[in-house]
């Protein structure tokens, strides 16, 4: 098959349609499949590509995007050829797979196309397609790290394939996926830490009184355990700073870069270059959704936070802001809703809105359990421009809930 560009999208479209994925449809049994045997199969099939470069493995309920991120583009910024795999996508599903910030058309297309008849016959899932695609492009090219995030838990993520990664990372645990990874937080932690390897370094970037028991009980004898919180990497001293500088502006990477820069040490890596790219990750890593700015007046940040644990720094966060506020506002519907509406600011002007997608919970249906004064606009684009009517100079105006609202949100704004 020839690569043109039409049949790059068309061959997207047709994995997206063919192929179950948890972005489109859900935890669902096509687009979850729990287990490495498939995904060790597949591994084998492509020559072992997960044996082929370093790597650092991160999961976590949250953050643990912003921090794969961040960490590549501090590893990229010291001159070294970086691998990336994270997910979802918000505008392109390039953005999951790159070695130094890209991946070609071509070579996705290629590879895609000579598998496919392999991929169905063994059933894939989605996920699993995308990782083995990522484990080959990196071995390909011959990268030096390649960060690896893991797509939902981790004892059973297609990524755990990974024998012997440099180091595992756990970012936070949270209430999210109960039904799938567990209903308490130390049941969360144990799936979590189900990347942890035989002698390979394990940093814990929040460690919680549930949780921390859970971490140094599977670490005892097994692995090296560091938490990042006792950690006092080098540049930590100089934070606020660097805080101040960053282009990711939640406040909850104060203790992102905290993990990153306790990460980076555990790796022998203490190159002032680093600074430049933590600094400038959204703009080096192309990174969106997380706290964006989108823009200056009235001032519009898009965040892709989307359960109790992330959302409850977000809206923090604004109400410290003190400013006039409008939060367009919509979910899917397996997010816990009843767990984010007292976290909600109280102060502001909500306008709650339903992303085009099976897996949205009804704007009305948000309106009616909010049972506060709120509009209701089905679509989003249109959601938005309604609050850049009503807003002021001085107004914030927060569009979030979920990847798919600030996706649909985004291009107004290029």
């Amino acid at each position: 098959m020839e690569f043109t560009l039409d049949a790059y999208n068309s061959l997207i479209e047709d994995i997206f349609r063919r192929f179950p994925s948890v972005q489109k449809d859900g935890f669902t049994s096509g687009a979850y499949k729990p287990g490495l045997e498939r995904m060790q199969a597949f591994d084998r099939y492509l020559g072992y590509p997960s044996r082929q470069f370093k790597s650092i493995h991160i999961a976590g309920t949250n953050g643990k995007g912003s921090v794969a991120n961040l960490v590549a583009s501090a590893l990229q910024s010291c001159g070294l050829k970086i691998g990336l795999f994270t997910s979802p996508h918000i505008l392109d599903f390039r953005e999951r797979i790159r070695v130094n910030g890209k991946i070609p058309m071509e070579y996705v297309f290629k590879q895609l196309a000579s598998w496919m008849p392999w991929i169905v016959e063994n059933d894939l899932s989605f996920f699993e397609i995308t990782t083995g695609l990522a484990f080959k492009y990196f071995a390909d090219s011959g990268v030096d790290y390649a960060v690896i995030e893991t797509g939902l838990g981790g004892r059973l993520d297609s990524t755990n394939i990974l024998e012997k990664p440099e180091l595992t990372v756990i970012t936070s645990i949270g209430f999210d996926h109960m039904a799938l990874l567990g209903d308490t937080l130390p049941k969360i932690a144990a799936e979590k830490a189900g990347i942890f390897k035989e002698g390979v370094p394990a940093l814990i970037g929040e460690a919680l009184p549930d949780t921390r028991p859970v971490f140094e009980s599977k670490a005892n004898g097994f692995c090296p355990l560091y938490f990042a919180e006792e950690m006092d990497p080098p540049f930590w001293d100089r934070r606020e700073e660097i805080l101040s500088q960053m282009d990711l502006g939640a406040e909850i990477q104060r203790q992102n870069l905290r993990t990153v820069l306790s990460a980076l040490d555990i790796l022998g890596i203490h190159d002032k270059r680093v600074l430049d790219g933590i600094i400038h990750t959204a703009r080096n890593m192309e990174f969106h959704g997380r706290w964006e700015r989108l823009q200056k007046d009235p001032l519009v940040i898009a965040d892709i936070g989307h359960n109790a644990h992330a959302l409850r720094h977000n809206f923090s966060q604004l109400e410290a802001m003190r400013r006039p506020l409008i939060i367009v506002y919509g979910i899917m519907a397996d997010k816990d809703l009843d767990a984010i509406i007292p976290l909600m600011p109280r102060m502001a002007t909500y306008i709650f809105t339903s992303p085009a997608t099976p897996r949205a919970l009804p704007a009305k249906s948000i309106a009616d359990r909010f049972g506060r004064p709120s509009m209701v606009i089905d679509n989003v684009q249109d959601a938005v421009q309604k609050a850049l009517e009503l807003a002021t100079p001085d107004t914030i105006i927060y569009i979030g809930g979920s990847t798919f609202v600030v996706s649909e949100a985004l291009p107004l704004f290029e």
